[in-house]
């Protein structure tokens, strides 16, 4: 008996602004590289067909499925983590806002709902409610009902641009 086809081929692009070159089965997705290869578990492997959001990241600028993307498509990519974005300061913000406002439970869909989150905030300075809830559409999560995660990116927009932040709700007695 044979083994499987495997071929290995060399990758170089940049993880959370790090160059980074390895060998890898041709076959394997990103977020297997991710966090196998180089040790990024921040983003989750879900469902692993695309459907979830668990596994998001953002390549060259746009969030992407990194079960869906296979890491030889990425030669040459920029590619950052929500532990790179995490680093950079970049959605400190939204992560106070997250935590604030109990947006977060068991944290599995955290950290794609951010990355998703960050993209819209970068491609709309004020959405409304519906264009949030439009935004994170893709991206699961089982634990919250979503309404603190759409009260917490409304007050992200509206404290970046200097408008009025929604008061944080009572808790349910």
């Amino acid at each position: 008996m044979t083994a499987p086809f495997s071929q290995s081929v060399e990758i170089g692009l940049k993880v959370n602004g790090e160059r980074v070159r390895r060998t890898v089965d041709a076959r394997r997705h990103l977020i297997d590289f991710l966090r196998l290869d180089l040790g990024l578990t921040g983003s989750h492997a879900g469902c692993e067909q695309g459907v979830c959001g668990a596994c998001t990241v953002r390549v060259d600028g746009a969030i992407v499925r990194g079960c869906l993307t296979l890491a030889v498509q990425l030669d040459g990519a920029d590619v950052w983590t929500v532990e790179g974005v995490t680093e950079t300061g970049e959605i400190a913000d939204l992560q106070d806002e997250f935590v604030a406002r109990n947006a977060l439970q068991c944290g599995y869909c955290t950290p794609g709902m951010l990355l998703t989150a960050a993209e819209l905030l970068d491609a709309a300075s004020t959405p409304d409610r519906t264009h949030i809830r439009e935004q994170i559409s893709g991206n699961y999560c089982r634990c919250t009902g979503y309404e603190a995660i759409v009260d917490a990116i409304e007050a992200t927009a509206a404290k970046r641009c200097g408008m009025p932040v929604p008061a944080l709700k009572e808790a349910a007695e």
